[in-house]
């Protein structure tokens, strides 16, 4: 299998999908594939998997993320006939972030998504930097948390052994804030401070550094690809990508 490069874009929270689309066809050039978060951040934006359709229909592989947060059973199965009336046919199954109004409900796990909706999707599970659950096993693949550390990304890969392909999670730092906003949200993804540093000093030391990443993750050979998140700077994420590969 070669590596891959998987993109995940940016949903719209309007009914305007022109961005969307201007993600799509600049990422293309270096993206395998897709993915579209589901209700990203805990606000409400465009069904991933109407995104997923829209990716599928410029010419791109898509998947679709779903949570376990915003759903129960039925509203799940409606996903999956939707899904599969659209041809859409990957999905990866998150537990999601705490949604910024209202309440979650507690009908659904990604356990229990990923015993509904095999064998009639492909389907992958999230993966924190800790032993692997048993049940995530039966995944078709698995998407490791961002980090920037490639021995942490390392050591978890040697110490969970799978046969599925694996992602490794690489996140562009936007800016200083975005960072310091990051390491508050999610405190063990570990930032390293030299690299906040560089990147209140020069807007485009996180592209640089994300980018310098996924071809070290590459060249490890650990690892089937990476989950690639540009946030809101995949307009420079694409020709230094581009070079690189």
């Amino acid at each position: 299998m070669s590596f891959e490069v998987v993109c995940e874009i940016e949903p719209p929270t309007t009914p305007d999908l022109k961005h969307v689309r201007h993600q799509i066809g600049t990422l293309s050039k270096v993206a395998d594939a897709f993915l579209i978060p589901d209700n990203h951040i805990g606000r409400a934006t465009v069904s991933s998997v109407a995104v997923a359709h829209e990716v599928e229909a410029m010419g791109g592989r898509s998947i679709a993320c779903l949570n376990s947060r915003d759903r129960n059973l039925l509203g799940f199965r409606r996903d999956l006939l939707t899904a599969a009336a659209y041809g859409v046919d990957q999905f990866l199954f998150v537990y999601g972030d705490k949604p910024s109004v209202g309440n979650r409900t507690s009908d659904l796990t990604v356990r229990s998504m990923i015993d509904e909706a095999k064998p009639d999707f492909r389907v992958g599970a999230a993966a924190g930097l800790r032993p692997l659950p048993s049940w995530k096993r039966a995944a078709d693949f698995l998407f490791v948390q961002v980090s920037f550390s490639l021995e942490a990304l390392l050591r978890w890969r040697e110490a969970n052994q799978v046969e599925v392909p694996v992602y490794a999670g690489v996140m562009v730092l936007a800016s200083e804030g975005h960072a310091r906003r990051l390491a508050a949200a999610i405190p063990d993804i570990a930032i390293p401070e030299d690299l906040v540093e560089r990147v209140a000093a020069d807007r485009m030391a996180g592209v640089e550094a994300a980018c310098a990443q996924v071809l070290a993750i590459r060249d490890s050979g650990a690892f089937d690809g990476v989950h690639l998140i540009p946030v809101t700077r995949y307009r420079d994420v694409e020709p230094r990508l581009a070079a690189l590969l």
